[in-house]
């Protein structure tokens, strides 16, 4: 495996991520910011349903990673990007990431910044989540 994630002492442990990543893979993946779009390019869940926009974003990353020959073992960095982005939004967008990682089979813990912001691509779209993953 090309990742080592850590939570070194002197930081906080948060649950849902890891502190630090460690790479020692050689090849960088980058993952362009994926939305709730399904194959044919309609969103996902009914409108303003910020957990299951969540879960098809993770979704949408993970089929980019097996394209490259990864998974969500190989990411080094998650940014995460939610529109008008309240703390009392965080329920919804834990059940969307735990839904997604039932799906996956996963536990996807890297390192992620969580960024609240005005808008996205279209108007219906409350998430966009992007990754940076390292391949041996």
């Amino acid at each position: 495996m090309s990742i080592t994630l850590l939570n070194p002492d002197g930081l906080p442990e948060i649950d849902v991520y890891r502190q630090v990543a460690v790479a020692s893979g050689s090849r960088l993946v980058f993952v362009a910011g994926q939305v709730a779009w399904d194959a044919e390019g309609r969103t996902v869940g009914v409108p303003g349903d910020l957990a299951a926009q969540v879960e098809q974003s993770y979704l949408n990353v993970g089929t980019a990673l097996a394209a490259a020959g990864g998974s969500f073992d190989d990411v080094a960095k998650l940014n995460v990007h939610v529109v008008d982005w309240t703390p009392d939004k965080m329920p919804q967008l834990l059940e969307g990431i735990s839904r997604a990682a039932a799906r996956l089979g996963i536990t996807p813990v890297p390192p992620a910044t969580l960024l609240g912001v005005a808008a996205l691509d279209v108007p219906e779209h409350l998430v966009e989540v992007e990754a940076t993953a390292v391949l041996d």
